[in-house]
């Protein structure tokens, strides 16, 4: 269907055009509208032909490594989507569908070409649009990024909590036990051996001392180290969380495709049965 230049003043890449201008791509390009549901391209179709959405909406999905679909681009009102591919001529990589009825118009590459050279700075207002495009890419990928609790508690500790997790470490560990006795064994056999000369006969007062000193460094110590442990576990429930929220919505998409799948069955069964009679 033919474009009205009037149309075209709405669209935000085009609004430096003069009225000539505006006609001369309004004979070039095409108004298309797409029903709800309706595919508009998909993965690996030509990506001869870009859109431009003027009213309604659009989804612009993707497929991920575990087969997920991943929503990169809900284009708004005046923007493209199938931009990058038409420009390079290449195979869509992504596939846009209608979330409800949309029209947009449709521009291929002579299209962007005479427009360019009617006025050159609209060159870079689509350059603005593809930024646009390959920050909310940027983003996506940093949302979806897989994150590792260890790592990101790692790089937010202190000195004294590395400390702190070396100490627990070391003193839950029987390496520490067994020195600990040794040295307990040596002092007192010492001081027993020594009678009138020990620095510290029995019953040790300076050695209970000493170990009521190392009681009440060492327990806050290892409390601390205790909190760190109980931070990683929320940061994993977290985590799991997330999946699982992505997860029961990857499932509600799926029963809703299913569902429309089935309305669409129905539908061609009742038509096969009016074809019959």
């Amino acid at each position: 269907m033919p474009c009205e230049a009037h149309e075209l003043r709405h669209v935000p890449l085009f609004e430096l055009l003069d009225d000539e201008e505006l006609c001369v791509l309004a004979s070039q390009v095409e108004l298309k509208t797409f029903a709800a549901r309706q595919r508009i391209y998909k993965t690996g179709e030509s990506g001869g032909r870009a859109y431009i959405l003027l009213s309604g909406g659009v989804s612009v999905t993707t497929v991920d490594e575990d087969g997920q679909e991943v929503v990169v681009h809900e284009p708004s009102h005046g923007e493209f989507f199938g931009f990058a591919s038409m420009l390079e001529q290449t195979v869509h990589q992504t596939t846009a569908v209608a979330t409800q009825e949309s029209v947009c118009l449709e521009v291929d590459r002579n299209d962007i070409a005479a427009l360019v050279e009617k006025k050159p700075m609209a060159g870079l207002d689509m350059m603005t649009v593809l930024a646009r495009q390959f920050h909310a890419s940027q983003e996506l990928i940093r949302v979806r990024a897989a994150r590792n609790p260890n790592e990101m508690i790692e790089d937010e500790e202190t000195f004294g909590e590395k400390i702190a997790d070396v100490v627990a470490s070391f003193g839950g560990s029987w390496t520490f036990i067994i020195l600990f006795g040794v040295v307990l064994v040596s002092y007192t056999a010492t001081n027993i051996v020594l009678r009138g000369k020990a620095w510290d006969p029995y019953p040790f007062i300076l050695l209970n001392l000493f170990l009521s000193m190392l009681a009440a460094i060492q327990a806050p110590v290892i409390m601390m180290s205790q909190n760190r442990q109980d931070k990683k576990d929320r940061l994993r429930s977290e985590l799991d969380f997330d999946v699982n929220v992505r997860a029961e919505s990857e499932i509600q998409a799926l029963s809703r495709r299913l569902k429309e799948l089935h309305h669409k069955v129905d539908d061609v069964d009742e038509l096969l049965r009016k074809g019959k009679e």
